[in-house]
């Protein structure tokens, strides 16, 4: 008898309904489609600078209610339509959290909330969302976390991130360059520009890499570069790097690559030491910079939801705060109507 040399640490293997399967069974159809469509034109259109309203990426830091997430996506939906003339307003429907070391992995992942791990309902829950969230008139802006994903949600996505732990990563770049849609790289936890800034480059150029299709079958993918990546700001080790001075470091070190000076800021994370307290004074500072006429800075983002701050989390649902995030703090909603009201007055 030869030695067992294969799957000696896996618990379970489950198949995943294909692609073309799920968006099938949860349909996008064409009005939503043309809707998708039209709001990465309005988005390429802002961050090129040739659309002069603010770019405001704001929601909650993760999804984990979706009851609750749609209540908000009505508020936010509501104040986006008053605010349009001034301001372009996109929701976070995140979905897929990195860990640094272990915890609760995002819907998609563990859309239950009690470690089963039900991937494919997690997958259906994340479509019926973005659904939901696209009828109310809102783009939808996600991190993309694995290179499987896309291929079940990205046709109801008008925005995506590549987060700080894996902007440096190729597997995400060559990802990148074959999405539909405008892409951010954050600058890496330490606080590094120059990953991200890399990790543009990379990802408007063509890459061929192992992928799925529709039909679920590995395959050879070749991209032709995405040319609507950008950089996102979040702070880092060393701190925050949303005043003057980052702002114009930042600035130089893309036009020294050729690359479009356009930013987005992050008001969450190391710019505001993840103390949601803190998220305001970050975000009102990048606004007067901008409406001071630093066109570098064609967006922001907020960390936001129906109830501020964060729970500890695992827990029983029926023990759960309504609204709370499970993951990173975040400023309650009457506190986002207020910092967005004021934005728009301010430019």
């Amino acid at each position: 008898m030869s030695a067992r040399v294969t799957d000696l640490h896996i618990a379970r293997n489950i198949p995943l309904p294909s692609p073309a399967r799920l968006q099938a069974e949860i349909p996008r159809g064409e009005e939503r489609a043309e809707f998708v469509s039209r709001s990465r034109a309005n988005l390429r259109s802002l961050l090129g600078g040739t659309d002069p309203r603010f770019l405001v990426i704001v929601g909650p830091c993760s999804i984990h209610d979706t009851e609750a997430g749609i209540e908000y996506a009505h508020r936010l939906a509501a104040l986006a339509e008053r605010l349009r003339d001034k301001l372009y307003i996109v929701m976070r429907v995140y979905f897929e959290k990195p860990r640094t070391t272990v915890g609760w992995k995002g819907l998609i992942m563990d859309p239950h909330l009690d470690g089963t791990d039900d991937i494919p309902e997690g997958l259906r829950r994340a479509r019926h969302f973005l659904r939901s969230v696209i009828d109310l008139g809102l783009p939808t802006a996600t991190e993309l976390l694995d290179p499987i994903t896309p291929q079940y949600i990205a046709d109801l996505i008008s925005w995506s991130a590549i987060g700080a732990r894996t902007a440096e990563s190729q597997t995400h770049r060559q990802m990148a360059s074959g999405l539909s849609m405008p892409v951010g790289f954050k600058n890496t936890t330490s606080g590094d520009l120059v990953a991200a800034i890399n990790a543009v480059r990379a990802a408007s150029m063509s890459q061929t890499f192992l992928g799925v299709s529709e039909e679920g079958i590995a395959s050879s993918v070749t991209t032709t570069g995405n040319p609507d990546c950008h950089v996102i700001l979040r702070g880092g080790d060393h701190g925050p790097n949303y005043d003057e001075a980052s702002i114009a470091s930042a600035r130089a070190a893309l036009e020294a690559a050729k690359l479009l000076p356009s930013l987005i800021v992050d008001a969450s994370h190391a710019n505001c030491g993840k103390d949601h307290a803190k998220m305001p004074g970050v975000f009102r500072e990048i606004v007067r910079q901008r409406a001071a006429g630093e066109r570098t800075i064609t967006g922001a983002m907020l960390e936001s939801n129906l109830v501020a701050g964060n729970q500890s989390f695992p827990k029983p649902v029926d023990q759960l705060v309504r609204g709370q995030s499970i993951t990173d703090s975040c400023i309650d909603w009457e506190t986002t109507e207020e910092l967005l009201h004021e934005a728009a007055e301010m430019l």
